[in-house]
């Protein structure tokens, strides 16, 4: 067993995470999680490789999922918050999320010329629509709103010690784990617990073909291929030097191409998570490569 440390929800995909105690797993993840997204006039999705300013914008939704909040981490940026009632009757648009065509609720003017001001792009604000039939691919099925594929990421502090280790070798600088952007962070059972203590091993997240956590069940879809976001530097919203792809190219190359780190889940079974819930695996498998 293990148990879990943080819980971050991302409610507008790129933008930064906020960690919470406690919050249901819905079977689209996280409650709220990615269920916003910014998007082009051309409907195509921003992100964190071509506007690493997002990860400045940080949201708040209310517990209903009425109200967003939108607030710049940029010390003396001159934006001030922006307050929405969010809206899920205006009309739709079409949106790209990696050349696939959803659907968007467009959250309105005042939404995007703050968004616009902030980013320096002409920019619009949607939510994904109450009806979203998403369907996720890899081993479980599974479905999710905005995220880039499936609806939970889930990283371990070994595997980020791990990575650690081999950035002070050579001489790097140490990396914050929001560069990961992970949903749920495991840890090893509190000193004086029984149990195996797997989560000691680094990157054994890999392994877990089902897991219980609080009331809700995680099925394992595939391993968490990285991509230029991790470049980013979280709190000054600006891409820096070459880590970790380079680091991780080292050691976990995967087959099917890119380096992985962190392992994507869909939801089997809906419900409470908290901080401090113990992770059970159910079943166990062999790590890709």
């Amino acid at each position: 067993m293990a148990t879990v440390v943080d819980l971050i929800t991302y409610p507008v995909k790129g933008c930064a995470g906020t960690s919470v105690d406690s919050t249901h797993l819905t079977p689209a993840g996280l409650a709220h999680d990615r269920s916003f997204m910014v998007v082009g006039v051309d409907g195509v999705f921003r992100t964190q490789r071509r506007d690493p300013r997002l990860a400045l914008v940080r949201p708040t939704v209310s517990a209903g999922g009425g109200r967003l909040t939108l607030v710049s981490t940029e010390p003396d940026s001159g934006h001030g918050a922006l307050h929405l009632d969010v809206t899920t009757s205006a009309p739709r648009r079409d949106v790209d999320l990696f050349g696939a065509t959803y659907q968007g609720i467009d959250q309105g003017e005042e939404a995007a010329a703050w968004l616009t001001e902030f980013l320096g792009a002409p920019s619009r604000l949607v939510r994904v629509p109450p009806k979203h039939d998403r369907k996720t691919d890899g081993l479980t099925p599974g479905t999710s709103g905005y995220a880039d594929s499936s609806a939970v990421h889930l990283l371990s502090r070994a595997s980020l010690a791990h990575l650690h280790a081999r950035l002070a070798e050579r001489g790097a600088p140490l990396l914050a784990m929001d560069r990961f952007r992970p949903n749920i962070v495991i840890d090893s059972l509190p000193e004086g617990c029984q149990g195996e203590d797997w989560a000691a091993e680094p990157h054994a997240e890999d392994r877990i073909r089902r897991a219980a956590i609080g009331a809700a069940g995680l099925g394992y879809t595939k391993l968490a291929v990285r991509c230029a976001v991790t470049l980013v530097d979280q709190e000054a919203g600006a891409r820096g030097g070459p880590e970790p792809l380079r680091t991780l190219a080292d050691y976990r190359r995967f087959s099917a191409g890119g380096v992985v780190f962190g392992t994507k889940f869909a939801v089997v079974r809906s419900g409470k998570l908290s901080v401090g819930d113990e992770v059970t695996v159910e079943e166990w498998g062999e790590a890709e490569r």
